[in-house]
């Protein structure tokens, strides 16, 4: 098996916010994956920045990263390689998962583990997720960690998320667990200001606003930071806060319009009329 694969960490995220107890967390898991291996599960709502925070952690710790869409295995053994057809022959592809293990110091980041479409294509991560390390893969014999390699997952639970499943609890036993949620109002307002071309002001009034969505039982939908960032973006390219809202968020225009009057909220935006039409050339 070829290992020489260049994977790189991200860069540094200079305006990321994660509480300090979160933080000294993860510096004890670095220090303890140079003595043993070290697993780590991400759980928290969607959009609260569970992927963004492993990203974080490799640029951090200046390591290697590597994402895998577990959501997309369809059957055992996917995460390794698959049989292929050319020329009539068979062949086998080997895919990234085996090569970014063995690159030492690698951050593998299992995205939705529990989100896979067939309930035994993650029988493989018992092997490689224990302390032993390893695995033999038929066509590509016995596969090793590499030293240092941390393995983190993250998933999305409860029932409002569709297709998932309960994860196997003799897997979940394998991860150190760190929940992760929204941040508070003065910290995701910072994250607004620093990340958009959003000023102050406007960005106390996206959160004024959003803080009412949050709150409102007629919203059947979770408003993570995520789509504060998206809202911000669109204003911070010229975009009203109405327009920005509806277009970045699953809500009515008559919803959003009583919010708006509720809060005694004035915008700049003009009338959208989805009955206008206009050439785009």
């Amino acid at each position: 098996m070829d290992n020489k694969i260049l994977l790189t960490p991200p860069e540094l995220d200079q305006f990321f916010y994660v509480q300090e107890e979160t933080s000294d967390i993860l510096k004890n898991l670095e220090k303890l994956s140079n003595i043993h291996p070290v697993n780590v599960l991400m759980t928290g709502r969607q959009g609260c920045g569970k992927s963004s925070l492993i990203r974080q952690f490799a640029a951090y710790f200046k390591r290697p990263l590597a994402v895998f869409q577990i959501g997309q295995l369809s059957e055992p053994g996917q995460l390794f390689g698959e049989h292929g057809l050319k020329c009539g022959e068979t062949f086998y592809q080997e895919f990234l998962f085996p090569k970014a293990i063995s690159t030492p110091g690698c951050v593998i980041h299992l995205e939705e583990i529990n989100r896979p479409e067939h309930p035994k294509a993650l029988n493989e991560l018992f092997s490689v997720l224990s302390e032993d390390r390893s695995i033999w893969v038929d066509q590509l014999g016995l596969v090793k960690v590499a030293e240092n390699v941390v393995f983190f997952a993250s998933m999305n639970e409860g029932e409002e998320f569709t297709g998932t499943d309960a994860l196997d609890v003799a897997l979940r036993d394998r991860f150190y667990i760190i929940p992760v949620d929204y941040l508070p109002h003065e910290i995701e307002k910072q994250v607004l200001i620093n990340k958009t071309r959003i000023n102050e002001e406007d960005s106390e009034l996206v959160l004024k606003v959003l803080g009412h969505l949050r709150s409102d039982p007629q919203i059947d939908s979770t408003i993570s930071v995520r789509h504060s960032l998206m809202i911000s973006e669109l204003m911070g390219a010229g975009a009203g806060l109405k327009e920005a809202i509806i277009y970045s968020l699953s809500i009515s225009r008559d919803i959003l319009e009583s919010i708006l009057l509720s809060l005694h909220v004035e915008t700049k935006d003009h009338e959208i009329k989805s009955n206008q039409y206009k050439r785009f050339v």
